[in-house]
């Protein structure tokens, strides 16, 4: 009886140790938009294996130190703001041994100016990052307009979650 427990007990140890390698190989899986080339993904699978690391939302850093710190000519335009958030967000993921390809998920917040939001400018800016030859992996994302951030000056408000490797 002895040898037969041992044997499921070594078993069920082998196979656990398979399952392990198996979960351990798994990667994240993106699934493009469908009959289009706009750079977000439709859906994104993250195995149960990996960690989930979420950021806390970044804002534009000033780029204008001569500027009133709440106006926009501190921080620039959207194009510039979307370049600069997403440089910090990059910045903070290589302190944590992570990259731009690790992301997974974004919320993006915006705040219109004069009733519309500058959705090209944040684009020209994001695509910098994503969907680029050096930087393929695309995340799946979310884009709300904003009545307002905290500053004045800033038109952008990006969070991102990250997947491990």
């Amino acid at each position: 009886m002895r040898k037969f427990i041992s044997g499921i007990a070594a078993a069920t140890l082998l196979s656990s140790t398979a399952m392990g390698v198996q979960a351990a190989e798994q990667n994240v899986i993106r699934h493009k938009l469908p009959d289009s080339d706009f750079p977000i993904s439709q859906a994104v699978e993250v195995p149960a294996n990996k960690t989930l690391v979420h950021l806390s939302g970044q804002v534009p850093v000033a780029i204008d130190d001569t500027a009133e710190a709440d106006s926009m000519a501190a921080y620039g335009s959207m194009e510039e703001q979307a370049t600069s958030a997403l440089q910090a967000i990059e910045d903070t993921l290589k302190s944590l041994d992570l990259s731009m390809a690790d992301v997974y998920r974004m919320q993006v917040f915006l705040v219109a100016q004069d009733g519309e939001v500058d959705f090209t400018g944040f684009m020209d800016g994001y695509t910098k990052f994503f969907g680029t030859e050096d930087q393929p992996n695309l995340p799946v994302r979310s884009a709300v307009e904003v009545a307002a951030l905290a500053n004045p000056g800033w038109l952008i408000e990006i969070e991102v979650s990250a997947a491990r490797p």
